[in-house]
């Protein structure tokens, strides 16, 4: 086309006319055009994309052939589990090293005292410290050997002290034992778990391997250490730390005042257990006290939730502007990274928190005899209600439970798992060694689990804690408990039931910070202790838990028919509690014998 033509077409009459009306409109009007255009224009330039996962979604796990019907990681270009991520990180003692390459000797352990800023330790500081306290340990006549053992009693913490006969280091080989890590006792006596450095090494690079290019830790990360360092997974998480010259800064020692120290310290990395994120849930939509606030923050958790299933993860939205900030910045506003452990957690927690916190949040499976995580959800997939694909350590396979009609056949039995994160055995038990690893080295776990059609795995049952009622149904109690724990008057609840009795029972402590309003609401007065001694409150409480489990699909004989309220939380101080907040069961049955027989003998079904 012509300089002239070009200029007659776009003289022709319908632009003109075009050009005329649009002088006509109001103003206001070409002001609301201009803005739908300019904000059109941000959202695509700006708009979120999915994060990319590291293989295909729809087969997390691959069948190994000849092995039974175990499962590995799909992020495995063999059959052969993953061992080190590294090649100069086989030990524990060589990832602090590479720690104090990476960061350049940068900050390494933070403590503070009330009210005051964190003060940091350099990883070097550290390193001199730990050589001064492992010479005063060798003037003491300890030797330097895998089976000299030295038990340690105290909170998380950066001290320990000795400088005098300085010695140089004798680094361990990858087959030393590492740790004598003892196990809850739920179910018994504590038994002590031998974990060498290649064991936890395994599991750390696992992590590193299943969250490679997504998560990529580096010195500019943050951890909060507040998880007992008694438990692998505060262990595990804090090598995984220390080996890329990351921080770790240590809360005061009191619960009570961990949120003041995550709005001071202002983590990146934060490693938590379902009582807390159970605490965080409550707390979020029990300040949401009006109609319309509860309305907002549902309709603003499902435009995020809409988001997860898109796999994208944010914390920019207009939802966490208008909705979500407060709660994001009381952790301190920097957390980029949750991992969840030690005890199943809710599916509607967990997605509540993923949309609400904007963080890439993993939920993990495992136990103290495999290190820690034998499994672990995939980045990308933000979906809940399974524990994720096995981890590159690992294998995982089913087997038969025919006592409780799980079939590996049918994908479901008890999980086994294999690879160079299982530990050696139980210090000086071979019984019990004997009863965990069988003849080929498998772990058998004690719980009952079910491959899902995208290669993740459901945990499903617990084969330890089960028992039969009089009629022959079998009951997980602790499956039944998590579900009640979502009343929201109820902090802890035991789940009880005998052999020779028809149906279960349950001892409820209730919420000490949320039972006066929540029964203020239905009528009820009086203080705390008041309204636990009250029999009409008791009903209430029963019939939300009640509500619950039909809610979540609890068969009839798994819902308690009576309960009793007891107005002091188990604790590891009454010793009614682990050392990692797992429930004594045990203990509990004995503790509370007269109120068990009050009840079967009174309630009448």
């Amino acid at each position: 086309m012509q300089a002239h033509e070009l200029f007659r077409y776009f003289r022709m009459p319908e632009l003109v006319d075009f050009r005329q009306y649009v002088r006509t409109l109001p103003t206001n009007t070409l002001m609301g055009f201009g803005a739908f255009a300019a904000l059109t224009t941000f959202w695509y330039a700006t708009r979120p994309k999915p994060l990319k996962p590291p293989c295909d979604l729809s087969m997390q796990s691959v069948e190994v052939a000849g092995s039974g019907g175990a499962r590995r990681s799909a992020l495995l270009d063999s059959d052969e589990p993953l061992v080190y991520f590294y090649d100069d990180v086989t030990t524990l003692y060589e990832g602090f090293q590479r720690g104090i390459q990476v960061s350049n000797n940068g900050p390494c352990l933070g403590s503070r005292k009330p009210d005051q800023p964190y003060e940091w330790l350099s990883y070097k500081q550290v390193a001199e410290l730990s050589e001064c306290i492992g010479s005063a340990l060798i003037q003491k006549g300890f030797k330097t050997a895998p089976d000299q053992f030295i038990g340690i009693f105290a909170q998380n913490r950066p001290e320990d002290l000795g400088r005098a006969n300085r010695r140089k280091p004798k680094p361990p080989a990858p087959e030393d034992l590492a740790v004598i890590c003892f196990t809850s006792g739920t179910t018994g006596n504590p038994k002590g778990a031998m974990v060498t450095h290649r064991n936890i090494v395994s599991d750390c690079s696992a992590f590193v391997k299943a969250t490679e290019n997504t998560v990529n830790p580096c010195p500019d990360d943050t951890l909060i250490s507040f998880l007992p360092l008694a438990h692998m997974f505060e262990r595990v998480v804090e090598c995984v730390m220390l080996c890329h010259g990351a921080k770790i800064g240590f809360f005061q020692g009191d619960i009570r005042l961990l949120m003041d120290d995550l709005k001071v310290l202002q983590p990146t990395v934060f490693p938590v257990v379902p009582r807390l994120l159970n605490r965080m849930f409550d707390r979020i939509f029990g300040q949401a006290n009006t109609t319309l606030k509860r309305w907002l923050l549902d309709f603003a958790s499902k435009r995020k939730e809409a988001e997860l299933r898109s796999g994208i993860i944010r914390n920019n939205s207009l939802w966490d502007r208008l909705i979500f900030h407060k709660v994001q910045s009381s952790l301190g506003g920097r957390v980029r990274l949750m991992v969840t452990g030690a005890a199943p957690v809710s599916a509607t927690v967990l997605t509540f928190l993923r949309a609400a916190l904007g963080c890439q949040f993993y939920e993990g499976y495992g136990q103290t005899e495999c290190t820690a995580g034998c499994c672990l959800t995939m980045p990308g997939d933000w979906t809940a209600g399974h524990v994720g694909a096995p981890m590159p350590c690992n294998l995982i396979k089913l087997v038969d439970v025919e006592e409780m009609n799980y079939m590996a056949a049918e994908g479901e039995g008890e999980v086994c798992v294999k690879g160079p994160n299982v530990f050696q055995g139980y210090l000086k038990d071979p019984a019990k060694t004997a009863e965990a690893l069988d003849k080929d080295g498998w772990l058998h776990t004690g719980d009952i689990g079910k491959w899902l059609p995208n290669g993740t795995l459901k945990i499903i049952d617990r084969k330890k804690h089960i028992f039969k009622l009089a009629q022959g149904e079998y009951i997980a109690p602790e499956k039944i408990e998590n579900i009640y724990m979502r009343s929201e008057p109820v902090a802890q609840v035991f789940v009880h039931g005998e052999s020779l009795q028809a149906f279960l029972i349950a001892i409820v402590v209730p919420d000490v910070e949320t039972l006066c309003s929540w029964a203020q609401k239905r009528g009820f007065e009086g203080s705390f202790e008041e309204l636990c001694r009250n029999k009409d409150v008791k009903k209430a409480i029963l019939e939300d838990m009640v509500r619950l489990g039909k809610d979540s699909g609890l068969k009839p004989f798994e819902q308690v028919k009576g309960i009793t309220l007891h107005p002091e939380l188990f604790s590891i101080d009454n010793g009614l509690l682990t050392p990692t907040m797992k429930a004594k069961r045990p203990e509990l049955r004995n503790y509370f014998r007269s109120q068990i027989d009050d009840l079967y003998s009174t309630i009448k079904v």
